[in-house]
């Protein structure tokens, strides 16, 4: 191998290592130095020196233990310029300073499942706008870089770390600690954790700007951050509802788009090329949902629902008055204009497209939907099917004047010249 490729080699292992192992390695820093910010820079600061070192030194066999150690040799220098160090040195253990190579799991192993749920609901938390909780979980817990970020949501590279940097020291001034909510606190902190693994998803899945109906790489991001969810709080079963409603909905990402990326619509797909895998997985944590015990939450209900649809082996098939039946339950737990929108839908695939455009039309004036641009897109499809194709025509037409994804657009015109 010639240095060239060595070099190459190594930045690739590095690259992979550190998205696999910087959650863990931020989390159990933050514990230590209890500041998220600081525990990043010193993170990054591991990363740099691996970066320098294992071009020529070779991938250590343990590149995830490397790192924990030589990041916390940082915290340890940053521990000794603080007032406090004593105190600190002794949480870290008395030793730790004198061995030239400290085991960098040696207090890890009874911390990391608390350690990773702290930083979940830190990199979530509710003093934070909801733009910086996604830029600060995707860079924490997913380990993207500000570029990735900014390439996901079309934003600037600037204007994302800048979101970023104001996260951190949101969190800092704030005097937000390196915790888990307190009981009392933990259902509301839970649902703004849901919230932002699902945003990350629903951008994925439908992106709302751009030029691509798609996003698959946000996608499998939030399928990992909701699978790490899962294994970290099992007893929760609206954990278990959200992974298990992006595994089946994911299972569809393949037939969502044709060859030349135009989208294809749920009833128009080949559900062949739908992921028997994703599909089985979403199941199964459906049924671990199920298995706790209570009512339904907003995130297990809608999994219910993308059962119904995974369930049947033909658009044909689909069970709609049981998916009608379970967006009224949806629409009393978690009352919405959009889960109405999407009753509607359902309503007139169970064979009344009349009574669907009914509860459409009760929702048009939400202020909520003002913009949205699925509102004249569903009420064009239920006119359509009522043979008003005029009036399909222009709700077609609004549609895609009000969407900032091209694919979406194209799509939305195209429905319109159908009509005309």
């Amino acid at each position: 191998m010639t240095g060239t490729e060595a070099l190459l080699a190594a930045h690739r292992a590095i690259e992979a290592v550190w998205r696999i192992e910087s959650a863990r390695l931020v989390a159990g820093l933050a514990r230590l130095v209890d500041d998220v910010g600081l525990a990043e820079e010193l993170a990054q600061d591991a990363l740099l020196i691996a970066l320098e070192q294992w071009p020529e030194a070779g991938v250590p066999d343990n590149p995830g233990a490397w790192l924990m150690a030589t990041a916390k040799h940082r915290a340890i220098d940053h521990l000794r310029r603080r007032s406090r160090y004593e105190r600190k040195l002794q949480e870290i253990g008395r030793d730790v300073g004198s061995r030239p190579q400290p085991d960098p799991d040696a207090d890890m192993d009874d911390h990391i499942r608390d350690d990773m749920l702290r930083l979940v609901f830190t990199a979530c938390h509710p003093a934070l706008t909801t733009e910086a909780r996604v830029s600060l979980t995707l860079r924490l817990l997913g380990g993207l870089t500000t570029g990735e970020i900014a390439r996901a949501f079309l934003a600037t590279e600037p204007a994302v770390a800048q979101r970023i940097v104001r996260a951190k020291r949101t969190l800092a001034a704030k005097g937000v600690r390196f915790e888990m909510p307190a009981p009392g606190d933990l259902a509301e902190r839970l649902a703004s954790v849901l919230e932002v693994v699902y945003l990350i998803f629903n951008e994925g899945y439908s992106a709302t700007a751009g030029d691509d109906w798609t996003r698959p790489d946000l996608c499998h991001e939030a399928l990992r951050l909701g699978r790490l969810l899962a294994g970290l709080l099992p007893g929760e079963p609206e954990v278990h509802g959200l992974a298990a409603l992006m595994e089946l909905q994911a299972s569809r990402l393949r037939a969502r788009t044709g060859p030349d990326g135009a989208p294809v619509l749920l009833p128009d797909q080949d559900r062949r090329l739908w992921d028997r895998l994703l599909i089985r997985r979403g199941l199964e944590a459906l049924e671990r949902a199920e298995s706790l015990g209570g009512a339904f939450g907003p995130y297990a209900l809608q999994a219910a629902i993308a059962a119904c649809h995974a369930r049947a082996v033909r658009g044909g098939d689909t069970d709609w008055e049981r998916v009608a039946a379970l967006y009224r339950v949806l629409a009393h737990v978690s009352p919405s204009p959009v889960v109405e929108l999407n009753r509607a839908v359902a309503v007139a695939m169970a064979g009344d497209p009349a009574r669907g455009l009914e509860i459409a039309d009760a929702v048009a004036g939400d202020k909520a939907l003002r913009g949205y641009p699925q509102l004249p897109a569903v009420r064009g499809d239920l006119l359509a099917r009522l043979g008003r194709t005029d009036e399909a025509r222009r709700e077609f037409e609004r549609a895609a004047s009000l969407t900032g994804n091209e694919r979406e657009r194209a799509l939305f015109l195209a429905r319109a010249v159908d009509c005309g």
